[in-house]
């Protein structure tokens, strides 16, 4: 058994060694694809640290685009989500396989499963908890025994939540020598538009909850994503409505990616065998400010998200909403992306009485400028990294932890920062 597993191995590095690229950016041609691929010719040029290259299903529409946001040294790979002979052919010559392109139980399936089988790491942008807990249930197993990444929820859902409490906690047990018992997450301040990506995918979770009941039961599940026998914990559904919180002394009104990110964290913690403990809580909000005025500006922004999430498939009042918010494909100029930001505050309790604030900021838009930055620094980081010898269905901290900490801080815009 452990001779069988040290080949598998060293045949696994052997073969990653001999890929042609280090990372395939697939679906470059898409509103996100396009900003991961200007991020990476930018900063990174091509042929010099990295070797990658831009992958999608029409060769006229990368062409188009790599002209805009980088030169013809780029190359170009074709390949359709739907053709299992095609995305063979691309992920046999790659490190890594780094997708935007969603919705991901729509488009995913097939490449997450022929990353595993030719042993090519994997980052998205999934935020899609129903898909998400097939792909573990189908795929964990194999990754895990064959040493490939398959690492979900590498933009602002999850890195900034799972990232922030990995740091918070890394900070608490070297200060204190225990872990925080609790932490709350809230949104102190953010600036920027919802992905057009990221709606389309939260409409394809309703449309499929619709008409599969058993997915509510996932997505009520605090802990819909830990693994089988796991999956239950002190945690409590998350926020559904607007109330005053001592903790952080502001209203705080419910988080449109707590329902995500939360679970992430809480998979992260069980993965790697409960550093954070077995009986530790998390949860997250959005501030909305003191007094009267933070009242109302909570229970309007909850009544508005409540508008988004609720209304049914085909109303009418969905259809008003599908043409207020962006398509997949539309985006910010590079004016809006640039004057967005983000500030994330972590209150965090430790077991011995201690008190602490972590505190994560973005300097751009979070759905776009500063998700493009995540995603491209964590396929570099799984592609050029030392990181721990572990395979699986993976959340960020646990893939790449200290290594992706530091190039988030250092490349993507990332602050992290904490005080007793």
């Amino acid at each position: 058994m452990i001779t069988t597993k040290v080949v598998s191995l060293n045949k696994m590095i052997n073969m990653s060694n001999q890929r042609e690229f280090d990372i395939i950016v697939w679906g470059a041609s898409g509103f996100t694809g396009r900003l991961v691929a200007e991020y990476l010719f930018n900063n990174y040029g091509v042929d010099q640290t990295i070797k990658w290259a831009m992958g999608g299903r029409s060769q006229t529409k990368l062409e188009k685009v790599r002209a805009e946001v980088a030169d013809n040294s780029v190359p170009l790979v074709i390949a359709d989500s739907q053709d299992e002979e095609s995305l063979n052919a691309m992920t046999q010559r790659t490190k890594v396989v780094c997708t935007t392109v969603g919705p991901y139980a729509k488009y995913g399936s097939k490449l997450v499963h022929s990353c595993i089988s030719n042993q090519t790491d994997y980052c998205d942008l999934a935020g899609e908890v129903q898909w998400m807990r097939r792909m573990i249930d189908h795929h964990h197993e194999a990754a895990s025994l064959n040493g490939t990444k398959i690492v979900h929820t590498c933009g602002f859902d999850s890195i900034p939540s799972d990232m922030g409490v990995y740091f918070v906690q890394k900070e608490a047990k070297a200060r204190t020598g225990q872990p925080a018992k609790e932490i709350k997450m809230r949104v102190r301040a953010m600036k920027g538009e919802m992905s057009g990506g990221t709606y389309a995918s939260l409409n394809n979770v309703m449309k499929e909850a619709s008409n599969d009941k058993s997915i509510y039961k996932i997505l009520l599940n605090p802990y819909g994503l830990n693994p089988e026998g796991e999956q239950s914990g002190p945690d409590k559904r998350d926020l559904q409505s607007v109330v005053y919180d001592k903790t952080s002394k502001s209203w705080i009104f419910p988080f449109v990616m707590a329902g995500i990110n939360t679970k992430v964290v809480r998979r992260s913690n069980a993965l790697m065998g409960y550093p954070y403990g077995e009986e530790f809580r998390y949860e997250e909000a959005m501030m909305s400010g003191k007094g009267l005025s933070g009242r109302i500006k909570g229970l309007t922004a909850a009544a508005a998200l409540g508008v988004m999430m609720l209304a049914k498939p085909g109303s009418l009042i969905k259809k008003g909403v599908d043409m207020v918010l962006p398509k997949p494909g539309e985006g910010p100029n590079k004016t809006k992306r640039e004057a967005g930001f983000y500030n994330l505050k972590f209150f965090a309790e430790l077991e011995n009485g201690r008190k602490a604030v972590g505190v994560v900021t973005g300097d751009m838009d979070p759905g776009y400028g500063s998700t493009s930055k995540m995603l491209a620094e964590s396929a570099l980081c799984l592609a050029k990294d030392n990181l721990p010898k572990i395979g699986g269905m993976l959340t960020p901290s646990v893939a790449m932890g200290d290594a992706l900490l530091k190039r988030l801080e250092e490349n993507a815009g990332l602050s992290f920062s904490i005080n007793f």
